[in-house]
């Protein structure tokens, strides 16, 4: 960052209040990691290969995994509101801002709608429709905010593009997979979205510590 910048831009933004909210988006990366290694033990029979995360949510033993969907949902919030305060872009910025909020709500409706793994198919079935909202957004989000992160942080911004690329090519083929290999990929899919909420807490604890020792 030019000093005159970060001089204005530091003194502007509140270091606790990002260092708190990018902590807590990586934690909820954490949380959803450690809940998909930990609640297979839980649930009997379960395949890591054949059997999807979603299925890990649903049934006897679904508190788990649900506990580290709403975890992780609250680090997206967590995210969206670091990158709200530290707005570092305009229309674009902002509606990646909005993709976040709106990837945090789908998260916590997969997480409290058990239509997947126990059978049940009883109601309304949207669960397709919100894995459709997790590809759109976790795409956008990315490309949205690249442009707006790239000034001030080169790395985050070829880092969330080279993302937003490798989830553009990724994630499509789950949906066509078959059902003997979807829980690996998808595993394979969480990891590249858990990465693009690191990349950007990242940013914003550093923009936290910057305005720390602005002040000190």
């Amino acid at each position: 960052m030019a000093d005159g910048r970060e001089n204005s831009l530091t003194y502007a933004e509140r270091p606790y209040l990002l260092l708190f909210l990018g902590w807590l988006g990586i934690l909820g990366c954490i949380a959803l990691i450690v809940g998909t290694i930990i609640a297979p033990f839980f649930v009997p029979n379960h395949d890591w290969v054949a059997d999807t995360i979603s299925d890990l949510a649903a049934g006897p033993s679904e508190i788990v995994m649900d506990v580290s969907l709403y975890a992780f949902a609250a680090g997206l919030a967590a995210t969206a509101l670091a990158a709200s305060h530290a707005h570092l872009g305009g229309v674009g910025w902002s509606a990646g801002i909005l993709s976040l909020a709106i990837l945090s709500a789908l998260v916590i409706i997969i997480g409290a709608r058990n239509e997947y793994g126990d059978g049940d198919a009883d109601g309304v079935v949207i669960h397709i429709y919100l894995v459709y909202g997790l590809g759109l957004f976790f795409l956008a989000a990315p490309l949205l905010m690249a442009s707006g992160i790239g000034p001030d942080h080169t790395w985050a911004k070829q880092a969330l593009i080279g993302l937003a690329i490798l989830w553009a090519l990724a994630s499509p083929v789950f949906l066509f997979l078959p059902t003997s290999v979807d829980g690996l990929y998808e595993r394979a899919l969480g990891i590249i979205s858990c990465g693009i909420i690191v990349v950007l807490c990242a940013v914003f604890i550093t923009r936290g510590r910057h305005a720390q020792a602005a002040r000190s």
